[in-house]
């Protein structure tokens, strides 16, 4: 888990919707407040000429992908780009094969403990519990009971500053934020306040 964690850090900032033209600037603002990972999930705006701008400007110190990765043949388009990151909302076997057999770091979605396992055995680097929101705090303490001692466990979906401390007290090692750091139509002016709320509340939750 401190590996990956050291890779991914506490938040992957979630860009769905972001447009090519201002990925990097949206990126710069991100980077710039301490986040180490970013996700272009694949049904924004030409995806991956967004993943290529921002792996190109800062893939050398920042984990850039792709969210919302279904098909193998996906995780191939994103390591074309530059990308090194694949996150999906699912547990999709192949794709978490496809990802470790080309070098790319894995982590998909998961509900249950079974899809937890099944992650797990198929080489999952991390997981994300997804939506998060639904089963809460409950569910989360209750999975990370059974998973294996250092599995990191990032919570996505309804998951946001107000709330990251009673999921961290459950078991969170990390966050996916989406609309909490950048909705399609926000300047970089935008992310910088919404992305400042959520580092700060990042950091008092691990305390």
């Amino acid at each position: 888990m401190q590996d990956i964690q050291a890779k991914v850090g506490r938040i992957v900032a979630i860009l769905r919707g972001v447009q090519p033209h201002e990925a990097v600037a949206i990126g710069q603002v991100l980077i710039g407040a301490g986040i180490r990972a970013v996700e272009v999930p694949l049904n924004s705006p030409d995806a991956f000429s967004s993943i290529s701008a921002l792996a190109e400007t800062f893939g050398t110190d920042t984990l850039i992908g792709a969210g919302t990765v279904l098909e193998p043949s996906q995780v191939d388009a994103v390591k074309a780009a530059g990308g090194r990151l694949i996150v999906s909302p699912n547990t999709n076997e192949a794709v978490i094969r496809r990802t470790k057999e080309v070098g790319l770091v894995s982590m998909p979605g998961f509900a249950t403990a079974s899809e937890a396992f099944t992650a797990l055995d198929a080489g999952a680097d991390a997981l994300k519990l997804f939506p998060a929101g639904a089963g809460g705090t409950a569910t989360l303490g209750a999975l990370k009971s059974v998973l294996p001692a250092g599995t990191a466990v990032y919570a996505v979906g309804g998951v946001g500053p107000a709330n990251m401390a009673e999921f961290v007290r459950a078991g969170a090692d990390g966050f996916g934020l989406g609309t909490n750091l950048y909705q399609p139509g926000d300047s970089a002016v935008d992310v910088a306040e919404k992305v400042q709320e959520a580092v700060e509340a990042s950091t008092k939750a691990f305390g």
